[in-house]
């Protein structure tokens, strides 16, 4: 899922912090990395339901500022589903929800702007979701079409996705499958109007998510 909303994976990767300027915790920094878990290999992929782990799932926003600079917006708490079959990928179904409402930025009035009526308007609209209609694979990259709906506006979307790994989560044991997205879209067209066209009407939407068997 490379290009988002769901750039959101993309974004935040740019947010995301260099590993060099942060502290490691021990249980990762004595990990052996020859033997990670997760493995770019999809003949370990089961087929069946997945649900997302909330945890570990994010989706991230990139928006201009005026024309000076991008800033950015973090969701977590993700929620939703994955169908899989590894003999018939396109016939895979993903339903996200992504609680608006829990939305965070670096600055707290920022944040509470963001969720007001000028942009989110989180008290009537806590969430937003993408269900997927169409998924074409090629190789470890897929296109995923699907609707997305903010504020009870739904419009298409195609997410740019990747398949980045899969294997067995070491503390709940459970089968785990990752992917990445990312998109852009108008946020004009879901009724996020605040400030256009000085804050740019185009949105880098990005998702990082593991889902568990």
């Amino acid at each position: 899922m490379r290009k988002l909303v769901i750039a959101a994976a993309a974004a935040l990767l740019v947010v995301a912090p260099t590993i060099s300027s942060v502290t490691i915790p021990s249980v990762v920094a004595q990990q052996d990395t020859t033997q990670l878990p997760g493995s770019v290999d999809p003949t370990k992929v089961v087929a069946g339901t997945y649900s997302v782990d909330p945890s570990h799932s994010l989706v991230g926003f990139r928006v201009n500022h005026f024309g000076f600079n991008d800033y950015f917006g973090i969701f977590g708490d993700t929620t939703g589903t994955l169908e899989i079959d590894p003999a018939n990928l396109a016939a895979a179904k993903v339903d996200i929800t992504i609680p608006v409402n829990k939305l965070t930025t670096a600055s707290a009035g920022l944040t509470q702007h963001m969720k007001s009526a000028d942009f989110f308007e989180t008290e009537t609209h806590p969430t937003a979701r993408f269900v997927s209609t169409k998924v074409t694979v090629d190789g470890n990259a897929a296109k995923i079409d699907g609707n997305l709906t903010i504020k009870n506006n739904t419009k298409p979307v195609v997410l740019d996705a990747s398949f980045t790994g899969v294997g067995y989560n070491p503390f709940n044991k459970k089968l785990t499958v990752g992917f990445e997205a990312d998109t852009i879209i108008k946020r004009s067209d879901f009724g996020v109007n605040g400030a256009l066209p000085l804050v740019s009407d185009e949105v880098q939407l990005g998702i990082t998510v593991a889902f568990e068997k």
